[in-house]
């Protein structure tokens, strides 16, 4: 397991009960996580004083948040050299998954170590994380996301972060439309990033299975791979997914020569005793 301990702005401190008690930089939130299904306490009671807001969910579905103490409908955090802009979000999201930052640092490193300018296609790219990575590492990044808002929290987060504006390209677009014109065009890239949900669906209401989809949307992307591509990453939150299916995939999928890594990611709780797990993670990386 791949695990986040250098995300000094963000902690998990305690977790029970299905809900995780975190620091987002100097504000402290209780939000629900499926994954916490052992009991430690009633964390609600126990940093009553030390809450800033809590995530209720409703028994009809969906839930809200309720402030303890005023908080900004906005702030940031900073992991390294890179800024994010947090809100509270409807579905108990703040725009960031922290336990990414192992992939941050993999990605910065991969692009820096490379010794040749790294243009990289970041697909389900969401509020940019990645994204914001890439370009600080110097690389150029096509940012693609069906969501409108999502993709203006990524130019934020670029601006926040002093990245270089010039080296990146947003779209908002369902992104197997998207590599299908890629390869019409013969468009390439060195590396190719993805975040697929279980379900979704594209900016014309185009219908995304991860089952039915996620296959041939890597097929395609292995057409527009560089001839020397530097990494294919792909990040899944998909309940009952193995990351050997992500392995497998990419070793079907992708032609070139390389090493595939598969596994969890995870965040440390309080003192690191205990691990909560974050999804999974599929790499194929260029050999050295």
């Amino acid at each position: 397991m791949l695990v986040t301990n250098e995300f000094k702005d963000y902690e998990i401190i305690d977790a029970s009960n299905g809900m995780k008690y975190e620091r987002w930089g100097k504000y402290y939130l209780l939000r629900p996580d499926p994954q916490v299904i052992w009991d430690n306490g009633d964390l609600e009671e126990k940093y009553k004083d030390k809450i800033d807001a809590v995530y209720y969910r409703s028994s009809k579905g969906g839930g809200h948040w309720e402030n303890k103490r005023s908080i900004p409908s906005s702030w940031t955090i900073n992991y390294k050299e890179l800024t994010f802009n947090i809100k509270q979000m409807g579905f108990k999201h703040t725009g960031l998954f922290p336990e990414q930052a192992v992939n941050w640092d993999y990605m910065m490193n991969k692009i820096n170590n490379s010794n040749r300018e790294i243009k990289v296609l970041n697909l389900f790219a969401y509020t940019g994380g990645a994204t914001v990575a890439c370009l600080k590492a110097g690389a150029h990044v096509t940012h693609v996301d069906s969501s409108r808002g999502m993709v203006d929290w990524c130019k934020e987060n670029v601006s926040s972060s002093n990245c270089d504006t010039t080296k990146v390209r947003y779209l908002v677009d369902d992104v197997i439309k998207f590599v299908q014109r890629e390869i019409r065009r013969g468009n390439k890239y060195d590396a190719i990033i993805m975040d697929p949900p279980s379900y979704g669906r594209g900016s014309n209401g185009e219908v995304w299975d991860i089952e039915k989809n996620l296959n041939y949307l890597i097929k395609i992307c292995s057409e527009i791979l560089s001839d020397r591509p530097l990494f294919f990453l792909i990040n899944s939150y998909t309940t009952g997914l193995s990351s050997t299916v992500l392995s497998n995939l990419l070793k079907l999928n992708i032609k070139h020569n390389g090493t595939i890594t598969c596994g969890e990611i995870g965040l440390p709780i309080g003192n690191g005793d205990l691990i909560l797990p974050c999804g999974i993670y599929g790499r194929w990386e260029e050999n050295e």
